[in-house]
């Protein structure tokens, strides 16, 4: 339930509750639910062959972010993702643990360029998927993103996190 389904149920006669037990219930919603936590959502573009796709990305910066990534979600809208900074550029290491859902993981250089796509990655699987050479960040989407839309290596991704060269 997001967060202003749950402001809406409170509301009583177009007034909001703000009792003790009713902002406790909310917080103890948004802190059981590990999906349910707000994060910068920001738009991102990939320039593919046939055209340039445009997605919403919750951003993992934090190390907290990025040690939770997407785990324990059980759905990924197409078009929705999560993008994660590893600044500086590095060799990447990632893995499905406590994840539920397939993705595909696109390792993506500083200069914006996408390196390597590991495609429909194994749920709940310790299997280490790694970029295959020094990448800026990586971006988390629904399994067959990248086969649905034609992404490739070497298509550029637009975003604030990457400089232009």
């Amino acid at each position: 339930m997001n967060f202003a389904l749950m402001v809406a149920r409170l509301r009583i006669s177009g007034r909001l509750v703000t009792s003790l037990a009713a902002a406790s219930a909310m917080l103890f919603i948004l802190c059981a639910n590990p999906a349910a936590r707000a994060a910068s959502v920001q738009p991102l573009e990939i320039a593919t062959k046939s055209g340039v796709r445009v997605f919403l990305v919750e951003m993992a910066t934090t190390e907290e972010e990025k040690t939770q990534g997407l785990m324990y979600r059980k759905e990924l809208p197409d078009g929705k993702g999560m993008l994660f900074d590893f600044s500086p550029e590095q060799q990447i290491s990632m893995w499905m643990k406590n994840t539920y859902i397939p993705l595909d993981m696109i390792f993506i250089r500083a200069d914006g360029r996408i390196l390597r796509i590991a495609e429909n990655t194994e749920p709940l699987s310790t299997k280490i998927i790694s970029s295959g050479g020094l990448a800026r960040g990586v971006l988390e989407v629904i399994a067959g993103t990248a086969q649905k839309y034609g992404i490739q290596p070497g298509d550029r991704v637009a975003h604030p996190l990457f400089n232009k060269r």
